[in-house]
């Protein structure tokens, strides 16, 4: 294999990976997934355990694949806030990435049975950071 070669081959499995068409996304996740859409993005996500419970730590594995020419933000943050009690959650989660557009958040925690509205913000240093939300109602 010559070096132009190379370079090409390490380019497209970088693109097949980066670039995961809407009818594949969340694939990897397997069942009980929920998704969220905006003309940019698609987000599919599924919580460990289901449904989440109150008062005790979960996971959300999700997947986000861009639309539209959009790429793979810089920098992702996970929170969730109750809007009629003007409060969010009293704990960070922390995100983990093992491949490019697959991440794993945990240590969430929702201390209060309710309507919450679970956030994913996604920031690039070009742009303003985008929300993707969902209702979610626990307990």
């Amino acid at each position: 294999m010559t070096l132009r070669q190379g370079i090409a081959a390490a380019t497209l499995a970088a693109l097949a990976v980066a670039v995961i068409p809407a009818w594949a996304c969340g694939d990897s996740l397997g069942a009980s997934t929920k998704r969220i859409e905006s003309a940019q993005w698609l987000l599919v996500y599924r919580s460990t355990p289901e449904p989440i419970p109150v008062g005790r730590h979960f996971t959300l594995d999700f997947e986000l694949c861009p639309r539209a020419g959009a790429t793979l933000p810089a920098d992702l943050r996970v929170d969730a806030q109750m809007p009629e009690h003007r409060h969010g959650m009293n704990y960070r989660p922390s995100i983990v990435s093992p491949r490019a557009g697959l991440y794993r958040a945990e240590g969430l925690m929702f201390h209060m049975p309710g309507r919450w509205e679970l956030v994913f913000e996604l920031r690039d240093a070009k742009a303003a950071p985008q929300r993707l939300v969902q209702s979610l109602q626990v307990g």
